[in-house]
């Protein structure tokens, strides 16, 4: 499946005057890196870190049928009991290849050329695209027409639904969501019916997780987090939805069909499965078929729109033989952001844009805690923020901000300086630098490392919280899968937090090892000096 920008959905104008929101597809085995950091107004995209550039796509479950189903106020309530999984009345499981079939099927009478690919079971993905002869390197592939495709352009088979939506300047990402919806409930009315019973019914994304299985398996992760704000902020964006315009139409949106539940699983569908089009202007869309590829970090191969052929394509960078299963990237994404859009982690070791987040923070008792602070809020700094580490070292930004914590007084000229470039907004041509600082402030990282370690240490040794008891098979197969991805995450991430404490121990090393060498070469021509006198 193909997946797209993977930040959230802070805020988005729905009604120009009045209406502000806040606001790998399924499981494979079944959220950068393009940064956006700020909310995205008129087009609701995520808000987490990256969103690839290129052509990305979200993969979710669409639904079509008219099964009520309870209004969730929220899903991530406190509340300790394990949530029921609401199931959506429309789509597929995951790993059907009736419905995969019924859709090739469908797009190939509908102007789909021939293919080169055909969907099947695979090892990565649960379903995928396989090749059913050679495919050169740099070829073309799919050819999806325009027409084929599902943009906030698209034809609604309810024209009064839709009239309304537009009308009240509803931004494309949940105008695609509440589309999708609205298509699914038609069933067999909707010309996208094949399509929809294809999507997965119930995927694996984490927001899909209820908050019990949040706090209890990503514990130690900052993923958590992102969920956490990713669910709010889905929620939020319905509720708004709903009070501006569902509750004043209910003819039109049905409580019964447009719900919250409703909404988590349209939106998961963007999250994991939209796609952006550079050569289209940047629009967004859903293209069946193409969104059965699968995510691989070893290719940088995306869709985009090709003039010449009036197609979606993408163009290979390796040969695959028939048989093999041909992937696309996702984009620069680590293992917990495609496991928060997509539910799957890769294998541990393989993904080189893997990264984890470390916190930093100012503490209250710090005898300029409101000079830093004040400093912070200028650039649009918390004071707790959180920054990437990789394989292969850290952001300048986290050095930055680290020097402004360890800062004593007598440095205060220089907390406006630190904040700018802990926001990469320092004016400076060269990267700033504070010798005096340098052995306190990786000291102060490597406590927060460490720190963070134990904190994973004492998940993956079970430490973390005990599984509430279940007599449910459903539930405690579930449970299993998750508790294996939380594993699988943890692990990758712990890796590198693990290398990112070795540097910083040789380092500091260093540099005591060079004040001791130093201060022997200062005794020793002290030493000189007094028998020389």
């Amino acid at each position: 499946m193909i997946r797209v920008p993977d930040e959230i959905y802070p805020c988005l104008a729905l009604d120009a005057d009045k209406l502000q929101v806040q606001g790998h597809r399924p499981l494979a085995v079944v959220l950068a890196m393009v940064d956006i950091s700020s909310a995205i107004f008129t087009s609701l995209l995520p808000k987490f870190p990256n969103l690839p550039s290129r052509s990305h796509f979200s993969c979710f479950t669409a639904a079509s049928a008219r099964a009520v189903y309870p209004l969730t106020r929220c899903s991530i309530s406190a509340d300790p009991r394990p949530a029921e999984t609401s199931t959506i009345p429309w789509g597929c499981e995951i790993e059907s290849l009736e419905s995969a079939s019924v859709l090739q099927q469908w797009l190939s009478g509908s102007g789909l050329p021939p293919q080169k690919m055909a969907i099947r079971r695979v090892d990565v993905g649960e379903r995928g695209l396989v090749a059913l002869k050679n495919i050169r390197k740099g070829e073309k592939l799919l050819f999806v027409p325009p027409s084929l495709v599902m943009t906030s352009d698209s034809e609604w088979t309810c024209t009064q639904a839709g009239d309304v939506m537009r009308r009240n300047c509803v931004p494309d990402w949940p105008l695609l969501a509440t589309y999708l919806i609205s298509e699914a409930s038609l069933m067999e009315s909707s010309r996208w019916s094949r399509y929809i019973s294809a999507l997965p019914r119930q995927p694996y994304s984490l927001l899909y997780w209820t908050r019990l299985e949040l706090d209890m398996y990503l514990v130690a992760s900052a993923i958590r987090e992102r969920a956490i704000e990713r669910v709010l902020d889905v929620t939020g964006t319905y509720n708004d939805l709903r009070d501006r315009i569902f509750s004043k139409r209910p003819s039109l949106f049905p409580q019964e069909t447009f719900n919250l539940e409703a909404f988590k699983w349209s939106f998961g569908i963007l999250f994991s499965r939209l796609v952006r089009l550079p050569s289209m202007g940047g629009k967004v869309a859903l293209v069946p078929w193409a969104d059965m590829l699968n995510h691989s970090s070893e290719v940088e191969t995306f869709l985009d729109y090709d003039k010449s052929s009036k197609g979606i394509v993408f163009t290979t960078d390796r040969q695959y033989q028939p048989g093999e299963q041909v992937f696309i990237s996702y984009g620069q994404k680590s293992n917990g952001e495609l496991l928060l859009s997509y539910g799957f982690v890769p294998k541990d070791g393989t993904n080189p844009n893997d990264s984890v987040e470390l916190s930093l923070s100012l503490k209250k008792s710090d005898k300029c805690y409101k000079e830093k602070v004040e400093a912070l809020r200028k650039y649009g700094l918390s004071m707790c923020q959180r920054f990437p580490l990789q394989i292969f070292g850290w952001p300048i930004e986290m050095m930055a901000y680290a020097y402004l914590v360890v800062s004593p007084p007598e440095m205060n000229q220089r907390f406006d300086e630190m904040a700018a470039a802990a926001a990469s907004k320092s004016t400076a041509k060269e990267r700033i630098k504070y010798p005096e600082l340098e052995e306190q402030t990786l000291q102060y990282i490597l406590n927060c490392c460490e720190s963070s370690i134990s904190k994973y240490t004492k998940f993956l040794e079970g430490g973390g919280p005990l599984d509430p008891i279940t007599i449910d098979v459903k539930q405690v197969n579930r449970r299993l899968m998750l508790k294996q991805l939380a594993v699988d995450l943890c692990t990758s991430e712990r890796r590198i937090l693990f290398r990112a404490q070795y540097i910083l121990r040789r380092r500091l090393q260093d540099i005591k090892s060079g004040e001791l060498r130093a201060l022997s070469i200062f005794n020793g021509f002290r030493k000189l000096f007094k028998q020389s006198s």
